[in-house]
């Protein structure tokens, strides 16, 4: 080989090489001067093992070893260093080495420049072979610890809606998240509207835009998303968010500590379960007793029949319209001039219809109590509702 007594001299001065190519390199690239990432003595050794390769292909020929080129590769992955940094670093070291080729070639008659300018396109050929195994072995591993990572990540997410971490790995769980320590948060559970949830593609994305950080869980058929609302105006701007995602939301309640992930994860779960089949964003704290009886739904179906019973049992036209008459009177107030404006009837519709429920159920709406548990089991009426319009589409795609 034409420069093998200048290799094999310089492989004997390699700790020296090495140290000055350190040197170089970290005066150059700043990511290279930060300690916390590399140590001197490990990137001195780092160009002293490459630069050894190189000069023992030089000297020996044979099959081109790549080993310590990926070797680096990887390592800087490892270490977090940019990959454009570390080619900018390797091209730095190679041109150094080169440049101690060069004058050590002076002290060797036997090397001509026209051996110099002959041997250059191979010595460069080389560093674009091993430039590549850097490159390559530097993706593999990015791929590798991204993968860790996100596995990692999930499941420190899927550790807090099961509610199985401790007090200490709630601050570690918050900083490895990217979420603040301290809440207020608020749990979201959205119905998948596809298979792939195009609906919430965009949703983490566009809460990170708006200063909200969120993680998520993806199940066969719900996204569970966990969501930090830092400012007062933070809970406005989420719901809106949401709502533009074109699915069905459930919205818990705000809280303080991770603790409460898990019990913020059942009221979102209530939320969206009191929720008919139409897209859009149901808050827990809209409507606690709703909330109430969809945690219950065997009590409440129960009490629905036991209070409303014979309502129920009447021609569905007329039952609808007795339900729907009621409804509208528990929301104005128990006023029959404002239901009956709202139903588009005369006040003495409304009125001559809820005596036919009195009648019907043997209770009175004037009593308090009674109308309490009227209300409780409208309630669980328009819920048993939600559920069967729920359900429908999918019987009808079985259909």
């Amino acid at each position: 080989m034409l420069l093998s007594g200048v290799a094999a001299a310089l492989r004997s001065r390699l700790p020296e090489l090495g140290e000055r190519m350190a040197l170089r390199i970290r005066s150059d690239v700043a990511s290279y001067n930060d300690d916390s990432l590399i140590t001197r003595q490990s990137l001195s050794r780092s160009c002293a093992a490459n630069a050894d390769l190189v000069l023992n292909h030089l000297w020996q020929g044979g099959t081109l070893d790549v080993s310590s080129a990926r070797q680096t590769g990887r390592a800087r992955a490892e270490q977090g260093v940019p990959l454009a940094d570390t080619l900018h670093a390797y091209r730095i070291g190679t041109e150094l080495l080169w440049t101690e080729l060069l004058a050590e070639a002076r002290s060797h008659p036997e090397v001509t420049d026209d051996h110099l300018v002959s041997e250059s396109a191979r010595f460069w050929s080389l560093f674009g072979l091993l430039a590549e195994a850097v490159a390559s072995a530097y993706r593999e591993a990015s791929t590798e610890l991204t993968s860790r990572m996100q596995a990692r990540r999930s499941a420190v997410v899927s550790s807090l809606f099961a509610g199985v971490t401790t007090d200490r790995t709630l601050w570690e769980a918050a900083r490895e998240l990217g979420l603040p320590e301290h809440g207020p948060y608020a749990v979201v559970v959205a119905e998948a509207v596809t298979s792939t949830g195009e609906g919430l593609a965009d949703t983490e994305a566009a809460l990170l835009r708006a200063k909200l950080p969120s993680v998520w869980e993806s199940l066969p058929d719900q996204y569970l998303g966990l969501i930090a609302l830092p400012a007062e105006s933070s809970e406005k701007t989420c719901l809106r968010v949401l709502r533009r995602s074109g699915a069905r939301v459930g919205f818990s309640p705000l809280f303080a500590s991770l603790a409460e992930v898990p019990q913020a994860l059942r009221f979102a779960r209530l939320a969206l379960s009191a929720q008919g089949a139409s897209a859009g964003v149901v808050r827990y704290d809209d409507d606690p007793l709703a909330m109430v009886v969809a945690a219950a739904p065997t009590e409440a179906a129960h009490l629905m029949r036991a209070v409303l019973g014979p309502v129920l049992g009447l021609p569905a036209a007329e039952s609808s319209r007795l339900l729907r008459t009621l409804e509208h009177w528990f929301a104005a107030g128990g006023s029959a001039g404002d239901a009956a404006q709202s139903l588009f009837v005369h006040p003495n519709t409304v009125r001559y219809r809820l005596r036919r429920i009195e009648e019907l159920t043997g209770r009175s709406l004037s009593d308090p109590r009674t109308a309490a548990d009227v209300s409780v089991a409208l309630l669980a009426v328009r819920s048993s509702a939600a559920k069967a319009e729920r359900r429908s589409p999918a019987q009808a795609d079985a259909g």
